[in-house]
């Protein structure tokens, strides 16, 4: 069904009447024809089958719109396919960087340990020494005390 819509600038009878009382010598194009308000009033059109030439133009139509949609499609799956292999390689240098990092540390952490076992005999040296001062610190300590007592005694048989 076609509905029939109003045309021109929809003023009405009063601009019909006004094209009717218009000179001679307008021309058609510039007066307004009437305007029929039956926007409510629907018509009833009867089904025909397209014409065929009206049938493969409009499958043309479809066709070569499918064909962009899909080409879009395609074009958005492609891209977002690069997307992911330049993720990809991001990710891969990321890794190699971390890769490179992890050698250095490695590398850093095998040179202490090294180091620290060509300090250890030192550091066993130290330790000893220091047993050996905290020994001769309390043969120091029990020597005060015997002086101690000794000169205590000496005092005592002194004043004998």
């Amino acid at each position: 069904m076609r509905r029939h819509a109003p045309t021109g600038s929809g003023a009405g009878p009063s601009m019909a009447a006004a094209a009717a009382a218009a000179p001679e010598g307008v021309s058609a194009s510039q007066r307004e024809e009437p305007v029929r308000d039956d926007a409510a009033v629907e018509t009833a059109e009867e089904a025909k089958e397209p014409a065929e030439a009206d049938i493969t133009e409009l499958c043309r139509d479809m066709f070569s719109k499918m064909a962009t949609y899909l080409t879009g499609e395609l074009t958005a799956t492609s891209e977002d396919y690069k997307l992911l292999e330049n993720m990809n390689k991001l990710t891969s240098l990321k890794y190699l960087e971390m890769k490179d990092i992890a050698i250095n540390i490695s590398r850093n952490l095998k040179d202490l340990n090294q180091k620290y076992a060509e300090l250890q005999p030192y550091l066993d040296q130290i330790n000893v020494i220091e047993e050996q001062v905290a020994a001769l610190e309390q043969a120091a300590y029990k020597l005060d005390a015997y002086s101690k007592k000794l000169e205590a005694k000496y005092k005592k048989l002194e004043k004998r």
